[in-house]
């Protein structure tokens, strides 16, 4: 459910696979295969076939996150309201980077001491997970990885992490 103009409307529901966005160019909703990428201005009436990978079906995989004041919520357990820039969060992943490249500090330090997600209470391990499951660019970063391979800053609505896959 949601509310549009004090108006309570039913969620619009999708066929497995699909998506909705509002098009900011055209000011109208379109729908986006979530395998394909690929859009349509009508809605789906079938669900959306998976792509054939060649790669993993699932991966495992750490990770740090560093929220900003832009970030889809900025609060987190270590801070109950983050003002830093994305600007400023962008240098601290660089800097965690650059500490664990160099052996200043391993990656589960930094993410105890630092990660602004709850995984951060077990070194940023998020476990097992297959397609589909976490926000897309993360998604893209953490399977496009080789085992024990750090990512470089990842992009999502949460905010800016730096990902490990473990296997």
């Amino acid at each position: 459910m949601q509310m549009i103009n004090g108006f309570i409307m039913k969620q619009e529901e999708l066929p497995p696979g699909w998506g909705k966005r509002l098009s900011k160019k055209y000011g109208q909703y379109y729908y986006y295969n979530k395998y394909t990428n690929e859009s349509q201005w009508n809605p789906p009436s079938r669900p959306a076939a998976p792509v054939p990978s060649s790669g993993p079906e699932e991966v495992e995989c750490s990770h740090l996150l560093v929220k900003h004041n832009n970030s889809r919520r900025p609060s987190s357990w270590r801070k109950k309201n983050i003002t830093r820039s994305k600007k400023h969060a962008l240098r601290l992943i660089r800097l965690f980077i650059e500490f664990i490249v160099t052996g200043v500090a391993s990656f589960a330090e930094l993410a105890q001491k630092y990660s602004d997600c709850s995984s951060a209470k077990r070194g940023g391990y998020l476990g097992t997970f297959g397609r589909g499951v976490m926000q897309e660019p993360f998604e893209e970063a953490a399977f496009a990885l080789r085992v024990s391979e750090l990512s470089g800053p990842v992009y999502t609505e949460s905010g800016i992490h730096i990902i490990l896959r473990t296997a």
